[in-house]
């Protein structure tokens, strides 16, 4: 077992482990408050212009179906990794221990780099909705902070305040739902073949609806989180399979009903001609549109929460087999959290919100999730015994599929994706010479 894996069948040692402080309900809070993030209000638009030559909106539901279909393989195959490996870093971990070091360094550089940006974009989103016009920088900087510091509490405030904004959002998209359908009558208010586009058949609608997919996906890929945390989860064997399900489960019903009422209300091509979809399907209501700001605010600021978690126990992981500066993986005596980890995020975060605008940059980020998830597939697929806890059918399924919407992906993103991922290989490249060089790096 290499060396920054556990040294007991818990975790690491407990000098430098994580706190088990987490139960399902925490768990399950976390994974939704990672998924129904600002991806609901945001994540439709670019999906449905993606399928409009299919001219229905079945195309959009059947994206959406697909991209459900490809996160649960996946899922299954975190679940599975997480039960034997119950410790900070998700992927990271898996694909070193199974695969070996590159795999699992390409995964986790995927998803710190990708990541903090994306941590970014929450944070100038949040702004966007919540500040007053010239303060969207310094309210994301603070927004930034104040998050960092409940994260650098401990795991049971993060949670806490998780369930918190996640009620909020739920509660703030069941009354955008009846605000939706009380305004919608006869006909044309139940389209799902009215997209306005003729059906162009083929290879065209194939690829848009793979595309929507892989879009899509995106917006479910914060299960994730709860392997990533699983170090600090009590009972990981059972309690984590059981909640990133439940977490999925409970997205999927959530992106449903919202697909469907958005379907009814502006059809798809008026889900395509907006940024906003949300906003627009209730934009006759005096107050529907103050609805739907504060449910994005909020989604905004769980998806952040849980990426600056997220990310500090990847970086720890990293920290630990030698990928990052050791001095990362220091846990607080008293709060037993990643606290340099994630007081360095939220320091590289502030800059990049103070100084460039992430929101539409992040396409990278589509393509490192779809590789990591990738990597955890071909993980899960190597395990055997009483580990394997799923069928190897949904992890070559899983593994087949992630490679499929990566190629789909568009063009500008995938090679973005590419040019990170080759800085981290050069990276890494050099670390390793200079461990040669000079001894392992501090």
């Amino acid at each position: 077992m290499s060396a920054h894996a556990p040294t007991t069948p818990e975790g690491p040692d407990p000098v430098t482990q994580l706190a088990r402080r987490l139960g399902t309900k925490d768990a399950v809070a976390i994974g939704l408050g990672s998924m129904i993030g600002a991806g609901v209000f945001a994540a439709f638009a670019p999906a449905a212009r993606a399928v409009l030559p299919a001219g229905t909106g079945w195309a959009l539901l059947g994206a959406l179906a697909l991209a459900a279909l490809v996160a649960y393989a996946n899922a299954t195959s975190s679940a599975q990794l997480a039960a034997q490996y119950p410790v900070a870093g998700g992927t990271y971990v898996y694909g070193r221990e199974r695969l070996g070091e590159w795999w699992g360094y390409l995964a986790g550089w995927g998803f710190v780099v990708g990541k903090t940006a994306s941590c970014a974009a929450m944070a100038l989103t949040f702004a966007a909705y919540a500040a007053p016009p010239g303060w969207e920088r310094p309210v994301a900087a603070a927004a930034v902070v104040a998050l960092a510091a409940v994260n650098y509490r401990g795991v049971t405030r993060t949670a806490r305040l998780t369930r918190w904004i996640v009620a909020v959002v739920l509660l703030v998209l069941a009354t955008w739902t009846a605000v939706v359908w009380a305004g919608v009558s006869g006909p044309a208010g139940t389209p799902l073949s009215d997209g306005g586009a003729a059906s162009d058949g083929g290879w065209a609608v194939a690829y848009g609806v793979l595309q929507a997919a892989g879009l899509l996906f995106f917006a479910f890929a914060g299960y994730a989180r709860i392997a990533t945390m699983g170090e600090e989860v009590r009972d990981p064997r059972r309690t984590i399979p059981r909640a990133v399900l439940l977490a999925l489960a409970g997205a999927v019903v959530v992106y449903a009903v919202v697909a469907v009422t958005l379907l009814g209300s502006l059809g798809l091509e008026g889900i395509a001609g907006t940024t906003a979809p949300l906003a627009a399907a209730v934009e006759d209501s005096a107050w529907g549109g103050v609805v739907v700001r504060v449910g994005a605010a909020a989604a905004s600021l769980g998806a952040l929460l849980a990426l600056v978690a997220g990310i500090g126990r990847t970086s720890l992981a990293m920290a630990r087999g030698g990928d990052l500066p050791g001095w990362l993986s220091a846990v607080h005596p008293r709060f037993a959290v990643p606290h340099r980890a994630e007081v360095t995020l939220a320091a590289v975060v502030v800059v990049l919100v103070l100084t460039v605008d992430l929101r539409g940059a992040i396409g990278f980020s589509s393509v490192g999730v779809l590789l990591y998830y990738a990597v955890a597939n071909a993980a899960a697929w190597t395990q055997t015994g009483e580990h394997r806890l799923y069928p190897r059918l949904l992890q070559g399924f899983g593994l087949v599929a992630c490679l499929v919407l990566v190629v789909t992906l568009p063009v500008a993103a995938v090679l973005t994706g590419a040019g990170v991922f080759a800085v981290g290989i050069l990276v890494r490249l050099v670390r390793r010479r200079g461990r040669r060089g000079h001894g392992p790096l501090a």
